[in-house]
């Protein structure tokens, strides 16, 4: 199957958001490290980039086992609360945990709305906007309605609908989360095309019928066999629709090839 044939009729983009839009790893890294020294406490970037590591894994942990059923807050901000909480029991992190009280915390989740985009995130959303074709664009995140538009404000992100998890009540993987968005947008799933860093994520919405796209970034599936480098398009027998090795930018001539 050609890139062509496989985004053809293609009516929605639909993006998932933290490590495909925008830099989760660097720009949380850079806010504790002001944090850090603001309190007057030491750490030295290393050590902040494994706790940022850290609350993330959390972060990819919770939300798998809540889409699959599990009790939790499908608000992210109580979520990412939560994880947050739990990372700073860890020992090495006892000096941190108190000296951040319930505000500072608090403080320290919101930083998950100041998330810097990838340089070709925004010139990249602005051309799909520019676009003679009208091909629409949005999030399907687990992020709440709150932190996507916050984000899209902070990284200049041009969305024309926001889809979140608290909005779907759901996380992905979970099917309520891409079947409802094509629902509410009154498409069928092969008219929507999903944009994601993430493989799992490209395979739950492909199963449901969507077209996907892998943007490959170096902060992602660096668990899956090969890195990121190894996920294929179909044409090279792979299994997503197609692959923007040069990030958000190419999406346009993605979908005109």
């Amino acid at each position: 199957m050609t890139a062509s044939t496989s985004l053809s009729g293609v009516k929605a983009l639909l993006f998932d958001v933290f490590g495909t839009v925008v830099d989760w790893e660097g720009s949380i890294t850079r806010h504790l490290v002001q944090r850090v020294k603001a309190d007057g406490l030491v750490a030295d970037e290393p050590k902040m980039l494994t706790f940022t590591r850290t609350w993330r894994a959390g972060y990819m942990r919770r939300t798998r086992e809540i889409a699959n059923g599990a009790p939790g807050p499908t608000n992210v901000d109580v979520l990412h609360r939560e994880l947050l909480d739990e990372v700073l029991l860890a020992p090495e992190y006892s000096k941190f945990a108190s000296a951040w009280n319930d505000t500072a915390r608090d403080e320290l989740v919101q930083c998950w709305h100041k998330l810097d985009g990838w340089a070709d995130s925004a010139p990249g959303l602005q051309a799909l906007h520019n676009d003679e074709r009208g091909i629409l664009a949005g999030t399907l995140s687990n992020g709440s309605l709150a932190l996507l538009v916050d984000l899209a404000r902070h990284a200049d992100l041009r969305w024309d609908v926001v889809f979140s998890g608290d909005l779907l009540k759901a996380y992905k993987p979970n099917p309520d989360m891409y079947l409802g968005a094509c629902k509410l947008l009154s498409l069928e799933p092969h008219e929507v095309c999903m944009v994601a860093a993430h493989i799992y994520d490209l395979n739950a919405a492909a199963s449901y019928g969507m077209r996907t796209i892998y943007v490959p970034r170096h902060t992602e599936d660096k668990m899956i066999p090969g890195g990121p480098e190894s996920v294929k398009a179909k044409s090279e027998g792979g299994e997503v629709d197609a692959v923007a090795t040069e990030g958000l930018t190419q999406l346009c001539a993605l979908l005109r090839a």
